[in-house]
Parts: structure tokens; sequence; C-alpha cells
């Protein structure tokens, strides 16, 4: 039998008082001299499983403070992004969707740009109509990084969205998005089934899980047929419910 390296004894020794509910999300872990105190580890053997554990989105450390279980679900901002069937059902619209692609691609340069990685690295790739009640809202044009969801293309997405499966599967710390009026293209405007001349909300979103991006994702609605609303308080006054 291989032998389990240290670092990885040290991880597994963390993730299994996580998993077991000896810690919560937010809570402080113990520090390095604690973890190589009490199992008769190396400081360098600790630094590194908790900065791969960081990598992997399951902890988060802060300079000064220690380290702390991250939550599964974004914080402030990004804890607002909701899956478009959540959205369609809020307004008592039944959702349902279309898959058109869902395959391991290479990545193309523009692309790898966004996620952090090299033109022709392999992720994985899909292209999906979201609907509400038979009438397109949304086209999902999603890349994925592998690592982050390694089972995703054998999801049916069809029965459940992507964002409602990488909200379940990944540790999402934080997101990014850019927000635009633009002109679709001739394939969109099929896709989505709206008139020529008729101007569309695209929203670009990046996601992270610990330091790498696991998701970018580009997101088109028709104008005539959604919104985007953001409530805001008062610089300093306490957000309202």
């Amino acid at each position: 039998m291989i032998p389990v390296p240290r670092y990885e004894q040290v991880k597994r020794h963390i993730m299994d008082a996580i998993e077991a509910g000896d810690y919560d999300a937010g809570d402080k872990l113990p520090s390095e001299n604690e973890l190589v105190r009490e199992l008769s580890v190396s400081r360098m053997t600790v630094n590194r499983a908790l900065r791969e554990l960081t990598e992997e989105g399951h902890i988060v450390r802060r300079a000064g403070m220690g380290s702390f279980v991250a939550d599964r679900r974004m914080r402030g901002h990004a804890a607002d992004i909701l899956s478009i069937r959540g959205e369609l059902e809020a307004r008592g619209e039944e959702w349902s969707a279309t898959v058109l692609f869902q395959e391991e691609i290479a990545l193309t340069k523009d692309v790898a740009v966004e996620m952090g990685r090299a033109a022709g690295d392999k992720v994985f790739y899909l292209l999906i109509v979201h609907k509400g009640d038979d009438m397109p809202i949304e086209l999902e044009e999603r890349w994925v990084n592998p690592e982050i969801a390694p089972e995703l293309l054998a999801q049916d997405f069809t029965a459940s969205t992507p964002t409602d499966y990488l909200l379940a599967v990944a540790p999402l710390l934080r997101a990014e998005h850019v927000v635009r009026a633009v002109a679709p293209t001739n394939k969109e405007q099929r896709l989505l089934e709206i008139e020529a001349g008729i101007p569309c909300l695209e929203i670009s979103r990046r996601t992270w899980t610990g330091e790498r991006v696991a998701s970018y994702a580009r997101l088109l609605y028709p104008g005539d047929r959604y919104e985007l609303t953001a409530r805001f308080s008062p610089v300093g006054a306490p957000a309202t419910q």
C-alpha cells in the first residue's frame, strides 16, 4: 500500500472535522501551531495542507486572523445569484430547458483569459435555452472548470439548472458580474425567438472556488421580456430586508 503523504493526512483530519459538523461555515479552525502540536507534523506540512484546502475552496485564510471554514454559498451581493428556474418560479412561470451543447471543448483565447487558463485547455461547455411557460427567456453559454465539477457532463440540465448544480457541488466564494446591452446575432435571435432589432441584456458572470475560476457564463435575455433589479441602501446605512 502506498503511504498517504503527511500533508494529505492533515487535510483529511481537517475535512473529517468539518464534515462531522465540528465546525460550521465561518468557524475558526485551529491555528498552524495547534495543528503542529496536535498532529506531530512540521509547520511546512501544515502550511501546505491549509494552502491546498484554500485553493480547493474548503477554507478561507485571513492574514493575521487565521483559517476559517468557507461557506458553500456565496456571500454578500454574490449570494443574490439565483438560477433562472428560481426566478421564473418566483413569478409564477413554469421553467423548462433545451440543452443544445453539453461537451468538453478546447478554450479559445478570449475565454481562456476570462477563466485564467491557457488557450487550448480543455473545459466543459454548455449552451442551454431556458424558457418560462414555453417562451425563451435566457440563453446560457457557460464554460466550467472540470476540476471544480468533474461530473457536470453527466447531469440532466432539463431537470435542474447549471447554477443550482454548481452551487450544490462547489464552494463558490465570490463572483463578478458585468452587465451590458447588446445586439443579438442572427443565431441568438432564432434561439430566443425574437425579432430583428430587439436588444438584449447580457450578463457576463465569473465565479470562483478558492483561488480558481469555477465557471464563466454569458447569459443573454430578450430586452422586452426581462429586467434586472437591484436594491441599494444609503452609504453607511444598514440594508433592509
